[in-house]
């Protein structure tokens, strides 16, 4: 299982260096011209690497800045930052050893010192950082104290030894920790540089960062700007001189612009277009297995003015098997999407699928079922309030399962959008009845995902609660196969119908050929552009 392989791992005491940044192939001639060019559904509301919670911003926080490990085209871990770790103490000590030639963008050296600053700053309650729970994750000592406001952040259990030697403390042995160090939460910062400019440390004119790029210019909502950062210590073998990416809320107007040759990979595409793309431009439409779930969160919360009827179970699961996921993906999606019924995506390494009672069915069987439930329920009179944020896919969805809903069950449903910040704010207040919601995984193991539903995770926006759960995942982490407690869970969130799952995602998306380098079996779709080249037009 993927947890054994990575304790395997944990336990030697060092990473081989793989080959450095991108390597063009024998024959490939390369274009005079090295510029990468993206599109964005959303404007990333930060690039504060402790502040961000969200995908977008994540991929251009991986381009900025660069953590103690990187991951490999098939998603394997990789030296960044450091150069080699060591475990000890049964897997509760690990110890990293930096490269000598990590520089800043400034041309200060990368030291051990600024990963305890950017991790005790992400625990630190004070930063309010939306992924503080993330560290609690990670088991290091002291983590939970500090982010419950109960200690000092200056206690957690990560100390700079020596300018090169970073030493890690967790509390329980958690064989999967270097692969969490990969996530920009966990990314270093210069302090000096928040320290001159506060809230405003992200700005072109002020950023400092440590990765392969720097940020040149930012128009919100608009265009970004990347170049090559001379200090990256292998700036040498970097190929891609810039990028730039374009924040473009219409999927339609997107793939024009794409076929204009505006840019180089567009994602997510229109729905429904993959195969039309995939017959007329074969070497660009690509689909891969993407680690993560679509899904709709119910709100729990007490108090809030959400309908009764949604605290009874049965009328959860009768909203859950009235969902035709095969129109979902094979009509509307088109992009080799899998139908969900569980939470945790189906490639997730080393998990076994559990039998989920409703897969098995027909969907004739499961609208019969969800009719039944709904009169046992009572045949409630349900007006629901969904939110997504804009996107003419979400919308499209959405539209399809509120018919859904009231063909079969006479369920009204108000269809809110909003633009990504806003609906980010929306989703953490409560402001719903359900939310249009997806998760990926941080790293590719499946209590990425069964965290979620914990009553303390910071991301659970749903506020879903369950004791039996919070154990489960607790014990999980120590269990030498975590497997059956994974699957208890799935049980129990199917039982408790904590969410509507709909779909398992891939990556659908359109690649220029002569972008070359990137990892289409990473299926974290952790991408660096330091390993992307453009080849010349033959």
């Amino acid at each position: 299982m993927y947890r054994r392989t990575l304790l395997a791992l944990a336990a030697a005491t060092m990473i081989v260096p793989p080959a450095h940044a991108a390597q063009p192939q024998p024959g490939e001639v390369l274009a005079e011209e090295q510029v990468f060019r993206y599109r964005l559904l959303d404007q990333f509301p930060t690039l504060d690497p402790q502040l961000n919670e969200e995908a977008a911003g994540s991929h251009v926080i991986r381009q900025l800045f660069e953590g103690l490990m990187n991951q490999d085209a098939q998603g394997n871990l990789v030296p960044g930052v450091a150069e080699s770790f060591e475990a000890s103490e049964g897997n509760t000590v690990y110890t990293f050893t930096l490269r000598e030639d990590a520089a800043w963008s400034n041309g200060d050296p990368v030291t051990a010192q600024d990963f305890v600053n950017g991790w005790r700053r992400a625990a630190d309650p004070a930063t309010a950082s939306p992924y503080a729970w993330y560290v609690e994750l990670t088991s290091m000592e002291n983590a939970a104290e500090i982010v419950a406001g109960e200690a000092d952040p200056e206690t957690l259990g990560v100390e700079a030894v020596d300018d090169r030697t970073l030493r890690v403390t967790l509390t329980q042995p958690l064989p999967f920790f270097p692969a969490m160090t990969t996530y920009a939460t966990l990314f270093p910062v210069h302090a000096p540089t928040i320290e001159a400019h506060g809230d405003d440390w992200t700005a072109p004119e002020n950023m400092v960062s440590n990765g392969a790029y720097t940020l040149e210019s930012l128009t919100l909502n608009e265009t970004f700007t990347l170049v090559k950062n001379p200090e990256y210590w292998d700036a040498e073998n970097v190929i891609i001189e810039r990028v730039e990416g374009y924040v473009i809320n219409d999927e339609n107007q997107a793939l024009t612009r794409y076929e204009a040759g505006e840019f180089d990979m567009l994602e997510p595409l229109p729905a429904g277009s993959f195969p039309r793309l995939q017959q007329e431009r074969p070497e660009e439409a690509i689909s891969v297995p993407r680690l993560c779930s679509y899904y709709y969160a119910f709100n729990f919360r007490d108090g809030d003015d959400v309908p009764e009827a949604l605290r009874d179970p049965n009328v959860r699961k009768a909203l859950s098997y009235a969902v035709d996921r095969d129109v979902i993906v094979d009509q509307i999606l088109q992009g080799g999407q899998e139908p969900a019924y569980n939470f945790t995506h189906w490639a997730t390494a080393g998990f076994e699928m559990p039998e989920i009672p409703y897969a098995e069915l027909t969907q004739a069987e499961r609208d019969a079922e969800a009719q039944r439930l709904w009169e046992e329920a009572g045949s409630p009179d349900l007006e629901l309030r969904l939110i997504y944020n804009t996107s003419d896919n979400h919308r499209q969805i959405a539209t399809v399962i509120s018919q859904m809903w009231k063909q079969k069950l006479g369920v009204e449903t108000e269809l809110s959008n909003s633009e990504w910040a806003i609906y980010l704010d929306q989703r953490r207040e409560g402001g719903f009845d359900l939310a249009r919601s997806a998760w990926c995984g941080d790293y590719n193991e499946a209590s990425t995902f069964l965290d979620l539903v914990t009553t303390t995770h910071g991301s659970n926006d749903g506020k879903f609660s369950n004791a039996e759960v919070d154990e489960l995942m607790v014990a999980s982490k120590t269990a030498e196969d975590p497997q059956p407690n994974y699957s208890q869970v799935e049980q129990i969130l199917y039982d408790e119908m904590a969410i509507v799952p709909i779909y398992h995602y891939s990556l659908a998306f359109l690649l220029d050929p002569s972008i070359k380098g990137f990892p289409r079996e990473n299926v974290e779709n952790n991408w660096y552009v330091k390993d992307f080249y453009r080849v010349a037009d033959e």
